[in-house]
């Protein structure tokens, strides 16, 4: 039997093919001449109401320049005879789920020359994909890289803005990160100092015992702290104190260490001084020294999550210093007390008049930030009466993409620390 004897609907079959084809006339108004029953599924519309008529009073635009690209493709096939692909675009439908709402849709689409034996053009076929769900997941996926960028830049900053020197290890123990305060300190770039070369800029003596008790932490998961002389950029050792903390996963495993130190060599030297000045009063000045390393534990942050920070930290957004996040540390010096939420003056009447406010106004409208030390503030104790306390702290004005500009409060008590120290400095009856 030859070809031509087959009986063949080529109407039927074409309306048949498993794809989205749309068959229009070569005319100005592409005039629809017949579309698969695939294309019929997804342009949500009756092969009735589409067959017959242009283009766009079948399936009208929702904007002008999906429409503009579309013209110029069909025109474009019109002039060269060669096929054309269209850039993505949304084209909304009525959804038939909405009585008079539309469907957002994104499409992509060829448009094809059918020529004659001649090479007059007779038809411009049209394949059509529905790829609204691919694009709506790459707009999410985008979305959520973009938050996740701004969210580790927002970490990156507050590492290198807090007043300490902060590093992390993995959880062998080896060194994989240095904040740039650290780096300053040192003098010396981040890949000498990772894995365990960070030991080399000890002082001689301290090497071994600190590596034993480093150790010992890893091995254990415990928390680490270690006093010992650190070489600064100018060959000067002085002394720091170092903490670290484990995080930890859910199920107890070890994830990374977090760690900070800080510049202790001067308080240790006046320490040493007031002993070598008064041995009748060495008790009394190691009795402040123990305060001053318990004042020590409070002032490190371990910048575990910043939840669990010895040190008081909060964040203030907006000209009037609204409290936007709240450490236990610093919740802790005002029990009973609702902060967060609150401005600074509806939270803490009892600042006014102290130059507290002013303090941060100027911080925030110049970005100038200010370091306090022992500075004293006036209180509220539970029982409403008004109690002096000593702080040193930092306020640093910061500006993140999209919000108010805000004021970064790191601050430590150290009122305990000024009275010990006066209390050395003065005379007591056996000095007389």
């Amino acid at each position: 039997m030859s070809f031509s004897a087959f009986p063949v609907d080529y109407q039927r079959l074409f309306r048949a093919l498993p794809d989205n084809f749309l068959l229009i006339a070569p005319d100005a108004d592409a005039t629809i001449v017949d579309n698969t029953d695939s294309h019929v599924t997804v342009s949500l519309k009756s092969r009735e109401a589409a067959v017959g008529k242009p283009f766009f009073e079948a399936f009208p635009a929702t904007d002008e320049e999906s429409a503009r690209i579309i013209r110029e493709s069909h025109e474009h096939v019109r002039r060269h005879r060669e096929a054309h692909t269209m850039p993505l675009i949304r084209y909304d439908l009525p959804d038939p789920a909405a009585e008079g709402g539309l469907q957002e849709l994104y499409w992509e689409a060829t448009h094809y020359p059918i020529l004659s034996e001649n090479g007059e053009l007779e038809f411009i076929l049209q394949r059509t994909q529905d790829v609204t769900e691919r694009h709506l997941s790459e707009l999410r996926s985008q979305q959520m890289q973009q938050a996740l960028d701004e969210q580790n830049e927002r970490t990156r900053f507050i590492l290198e803005s807090l007043p300490v020197m902060i590093w992390t290890a993995t959880p062998s123990g080896e060194r994989d990160f240095f904040n740039s305060r650290w780096l300053q300190f040192t003098g010396r770039p981040q890949e000498e100092q990772m894995g365990w070369d960070w030991l080399s800029h000890l002082h001689p003596d301290d090497q071994e015992r600190v590596r034993t008790t480093w150790q010992a932490s890893v091995d254990t998961a415990q928390p680490y702290q270690v006093e010992y002389r650190l070489r600064r950029h100018d060959g000067q050792y002085r002394w720091v104190l170092v903490r670290a903390l484990p995080r930890l996963s859910s199920e107890g495993d070890l994830l990374m260490w977090v760690g900070c130190g800080t510049d202790i060599h001067d308080q240790k030297q006046m320490v040493q001084e007031l002993l070598e000045q008064n041995e009748q009063q060495a008790l009394l000045s190691d009795q402040a020294y123990e305060a001053f390393q318990r004042v020590q534990q409070q002032r490190e942050t371990f910048f575990n999550l910043f939840m669990h920070t010895p040190a008081m930290i909060c964040m203030l957004r907006g000209p009037q210093h609204h409290y936007e996040f709240v450490n236990p540390e610093y919740q802790r010096l005002f029990p009973g007390r609702q902060l967060l939420g609150h401005t600074v003056a509806d939270a803490l009447p009892e600042l006014a008049g102290q130059g507290i406010m002013d303090l941060l106004d100027n911080v925030y409208t110049t970005g100038q930030p200010f370091i306090g030390e022992e500075i004293r503030v006036d209180l509220h104790n539970q029982a409403g009466q008004l109690q002096a306390r000593y702080f040193n702290f930092t306020y640093q004005r910061i500006e993140e993409s999209g919000q108010e500009p805000g004021i970064y409060v790191f601050a430590y008590d150290v009122t305990d620390l000024l009275q010990a120290r006066q209390k050395l400095e003065t005379p007591g009856p056996d000095a007389q």
